[in-house]
């Protein structure tokens, strides 16, 4: 039987979809096709795949009939059932390499049976396969030894680092983590960047000098110098030469075969500037050798060879002898110390972040790209030092949502608008002050985002920005000034937008009861209208519901529950959980913590014997948005306010 590590080589040279096991770490990096700007990688832990299998085995009933590759069901389906928060995300973007990466194992796992199998169209999916998948990559899982970071050990660290991935997901703070306690040197790169700002240049700067009269003699009055302020320019460093310095200076500090200390220079939004431009000859630098040396130094010009000259005066580099003889005897010691080559030490770490929603600005040369590690940021949950979860809160009145279902929902809405992962949002995209998210924040920094950077250029036809009259929901909106020009976040318009989604509300909020007029016991005025269906009874707002979907069903006997989910859910109305089939409920029944779960709905019998579960969770916000949506159809269902 082929090894994995083989199997997914080979397989990988006949596939669009690469798939690769790691050599050490128990991960697999698999891509997309490239069909839609470039090949992007990702990668999963093989404990995520194997929780995956284990998803699909103990929902054999639904996925068995999704042996061929069928986008829809695969993303919705996946989104549903996968536990595992990276298989999980990865479902709903990458929804075809994950395919195809599993389609590969099973077909692994059962060599030669599948042989045949084309894993980026098919998958085999029936108990015996997945048993003994699931058997075998246990056991090469159980082969690796995780490490707790992927850059810890010194001897591990990669020269040339670009963390890359959407905005919020951790790209700065591994850097700062990794380097802590370590000689830094950070910049960002802007578009007016370039190489004089990069690695140094002739400033102008002010110094005193003595005034002399037409004959050269100084000028002294009351016993003393004359001075006068006086421009002349000076070479000044940029954090290349900084870092480029101080680097071989940590050198000059070591004796023989001792490491020497290291020195980072950090690029923060390296592709925010022409990369090609400001580098420059530098480039060539970039090329390492197996202990950390550029492989090919270049030669200064005059005025930076005095500059280096100058810094690097009095200085002898103790291990001379073994670096001189990575290239052939030259006395490349004696080059650097007089400024006239380049020639990146061993301990001389240029890492550098890039968001991938900001690609497009100065694209990256696949030769610039070559000379770089590539370390993907995946979308997750965030975690705090400890290793602890973090629940963060959308804060909203009284109402409060789960930030991560929120990143969830809205990541799915952006990869279906814009077939790209680039503009999603990371867990950290917006700062928590502890755990929760201020409304003002929400606003002005994400919703900015979204409405500006994000959806801006597809329109805002969807229904999740729709307002309660069937308008658009436009970014003005959010905001309201008072009588002194103060622009105040509007909080029932965020509530809206947050239930358009779909989003959970946070444990706190879930536990929040709606009695059948729509208050809760705490609610500083109650509200108690009544409204009327086709200008018959007079319910309350949770009553209305009922009746409505009620008479629907009575209006279309033949409908499955399922297909009468989906017609009410299309109508995209401001409530989470709106209306369920019996398994939709249970399921979330299994899972909450609320006490109060089954007050906040009520189930209607069917006649094909069927059950559907209606909320009854209506506040005066919701059942506006109710009663327009409703009325809107042809359905001959009219609601009426009393």
């Amino acid at each position: 039987m082929t090894d994995l590590y083989s199997f997914l080589e080979h397989t990988s040279s006949t596939s669009d979809f690469k798939a690769d096991l790691s050599i050490r770490g128990g991960y697999i990096t698999f891509s997309n096709s490239g069909r839609r700007g470039g090949v992007k990688y990702f990668q999963i832990g093989l404990d995520n795949i194997l929780q995956t299998l284990k998803d699909i085995y103990e929902n054999l009933n639904v996925f068995q009939f999704l042996t061929q590759y069928e986008e829809t069901p695969w993303r919705n389906n996946g989104s549903a059932l996968f536990k595992d928060p990276v298989a999980n995300a990865n479902s709903t973007v990458q929804t075809k390499p994950l395919f195809s990466t599993l389609s590969k194992i099973i077909i692994w796992a059962n060599q030669p049976e599948f042989d045949g199998v084309n894993p980026d169209s098919h998958i085999i999916l029936t108990e015996n396969s997945l048993k003994t998948t699931i058997l075998k990559l246990e056991e090469v899982a159980n082969s690796f030894k995780p490490q707790h970071s992927t850059i810890i050990k010194v001897q591990n660290k990669k020269h040339q680092i670009i963390y890359y991935g959407a905005p919020g997901t951790g790209k700065s703070y591994i850097i700062n983590e990794t380097t802590k306690n370590e000689s830094v040197i950070r910049t960002t790169f802007h578009p007016d960047s370039d190489y004089s700002t990069f690695v140094g240049a002739y400033k102008p700067t002010t110094i005193q000098v003595t005034m002399r009269d037409v004959s050269g003699h100084k000028i002294i009055e009351g016993g003393k110098e004359v001075k006068e302020d006086r421009i002349v320019y000076e070479f000044v460093n940029q954090a290349f030469l900084q870092a480029y310095i101080q680097a071989w200076k940590y050198y000059a500090e070591t004796a023989v075969d001792t490491e020497p200390r290291k020195q980072y220079l950090i690029i923060e939004e390296i592709n925010r500037g022409n990369c090609a431009q400001i580098f420059g000859d530098l480039f060539q630098l970039l090329d390492r050798n197996d202990t950390g040396f550029s492989d090919y130094p270049i030669y200064t010009d005059n005025d930076m060879r005095k500059q280096l000259l100058k810094a690097f005066e009095g200085l002898s580099i103790s291990q001379y002898e073994s670096i001189n003889s990575l290239y052939n005897g030259r006395n490349v010691i004696e080059q650097v110390l007089k400024g006239e080559i380049l020639l990146l030490p061993s301990n001389l770490y240029i890492w550098a972040t890039m968001n991938t929603s900001d690609q497009s600005l100065f694209p990256v040369d696949s030769a610039f790209k070559r000379r770089w590690e590539w370390q993907y940021m995946p979308i997750g949950k965030g975690y705090d030092d400890s290793g602890n979860e973090l629940n963060w809160k959308i804060c909203i009145g009284t109402n409060e949502y789960d930030w991560w279902s929120f990143i969830e929902k809205i990541n799915l809405q952006i990869g279906s608008t814009t077939n790209s992962e680039d503009k999603e949002l990371g867990f950290f995209f917006c700062k928590a002050q502890n755990n929760r998210i201020s409304a003002e924040t929400f606003v002005g920094k994400v919703i900015f985002y979204l409405w500006n950077d994000v959806f801006k250029d597809y329109g805002f036809d969807s229904t999740i920005f729709k307002d309660t009259d069937g308008s658009t929901l436009s970014f003005d909106k959010f905001y309201k000034a008072d009588r002194n020009g103060k622009a105040i976040v509007q909080n029932e318009k965020i509530d809206l937008f947050l239930n358009n989604l779909g989003v959970e509300m946070s444990g706190d909020s879930e536990n929040l009861f709606l009695d059948e007029n729509g208050n809760t016991e705490n609610s500083p005025t109650k509200d108690f209208s009544r409204y009327s269906l086709n200008g018959n009874g007079s319910y309350s707002k949770g009553g209305i519901v009922y009746e409505a979907i009620k008479l629907y069903a009575e209006k279309n006997p033949e409908m499955s529950a399922q297909k009468i989910v989906e017609a009410w859910l299309s109508l995209s109305i401001n409530i989470s959980n709106l209306i369920e089939t019996d398994e939709m409920w249970n399921r979330r029944k299994e899972l909450t913590k609320d006490a109060r779960f089954e007050s906040k709905s009520k189930a209607l019998t069917l006649h094909n014997g069927e059950i559907i579960h209606i909320s009854n969770q209506f506040n005066v916000n919701r059942i506006e948005n109710f009663i327009n949506c409703v009325n809107a159809q042809n359905w001959n269902i009219r609601i009426e306010k009393l």
